[in-house]
């Protein structure tokens, strides 16, 4: 990648279980997993799933939130998800993604129509939590 405009790389969620978390991104949002057998061999620190060829989703243990010592106070975060990630999509994988949350039994939210984002005005968003209680927001534009 040439580009360097400023990006999002990736965003780390709390998750009591990695592998699950993992699981359940790939099965019931559709996200490719990454390095969960080398997480799960213990050559990881912590698996991924791949949001876009510029993104990642890091799913952290929770056990290792007394080693946060990156900035004062970072080990206090564990626990405290953000208020919600809004996954931007095409019309027809953000369809995709309903169904398989639906097939799944993951209580989605009711439709909200024209709700303002990065791109402007999506058409159509719903919300969904994971199993570690993550808020994310599905939309498409288009």
């Amino acid at each position: 990648m040439t580009d360097n405009t400023t990006r999002l790389d990736h965003v780390v969620l709390w998750v009591r279980e990695p592998i699950a978390a993992a699981d359940f991104y790939e099965k019931a949002v559709g996200l490719e997993p990454v390095r969960v057998t080398e997480y799960a061999a213990g050559q990881a620190p912590f698996p991924s799933v791949r949001l876009n060829d510029e993104t990642i989703l890091d799913l952290m243990p929770l056990t290792v939130a007394e080693n946060m010592k990156m900035v004062p106070g970072a080990a206090d975060s564990a626990g405290h998800p953000v208020n919600h990630v809004c996954l931007a999509m095409p019309g027809h994988a953000f369809d995709e993604l309903r169904a398989r949350l639906e097939e799944r039994a993951v209580p989605v939210s009711d439709f909200s129509y024209d709700s303002f984002g990065a791109r402007g005005m999506a058409r159509r968003s719903f919300y969904f939590r994971d199993p570690d209680g993550n808020v994310f927001e599905a939309r498409h534009y288009e």
